[in-house]
């Protein structure tokens, strides 16, 4: 790996530094390293390009009072059911990945309620889907930093693409999911 990144000792160790310390300054890495800024800078710069370095924004989930729900699903089209959730502020991220089950998402909400009724409603009912899989995370082990979309416009359809209205929805009806930040009848305390 090293090889094709073309990293050396010294890119690792500001990769080192920064993996302990993300807020960092370049002048205190080069005061730490015994090299210039400018020099830190340019091999800053140099990891970005290669994708070696990146700077994610968003909410600590082992410090943030949220749930995050792993899904694992079989599903026939895997781009199409991701499709589905591409602007979906729940919708962290999704993986196609090999074995019987070709799809892991990542969901992230206030309540456990919500997340199973996004899964009943869009993948359970979905019939791209042959079956999805929910696991709770419980407590990530490290820093688990995931950018979460917070701006969006309102709209009266939900991005998924789901027909039904959060009004009409058995889940919202019953209180059983806080509703969608897009459509106006969400009523959580995230995205108000």
């Amino acid at each position: 790996m090293r090889e094709f990144l073309d990293i050396d000792k010294r890119d690792r160790e500001i990769l080192s530094l920064l993996e302990k310390n993300p807020e960092m300054s370049q002048s205190d890495i080069a005061e730490k390293m015994k090299i210039s800024q400018p020099s830190v800078s340019a091999r800053m710069h140099k990891l970005k390009q290669k994708g070696a370095l990146a700077h994610v924004v968003g909410m600590n989930l082992k410090k943030v009072d949220l749930y995050m729900a792993k899904v694992d699903v079989i599903a026939n089209n895997t781009s199409s059911v991701l499709d589905i959730f591409k602007d979906c502020p729940y919708f962290l991220n999704g993986l196609i990945v090999s074995g019987k089950h070709n799809l892991c998402l990542f969901f992230v909400g206030e309540d456990i309620a919500t997340l199973e009724a996004i899964v009943d409603g869009h993948l359970r009912s979905n019939p791209l889907v042959k079956g999805a899989e929910v696991s709770i995370v419980i407590a990530p082990m490290k820093d688990l930093v995931m950018p979460i979309r917070m701006n969006f416009d309102l709209s009266s359809t939900p991005p998924c693409g789901n027909a039904c209205n959060c009004k009409d929805c058995a889940h919202h009806i019953s209180s059983r999911c806080l509703g969608c930040p897009v459509t106006g009848s969400y009523n959580g305390k995230i995205w108000k």
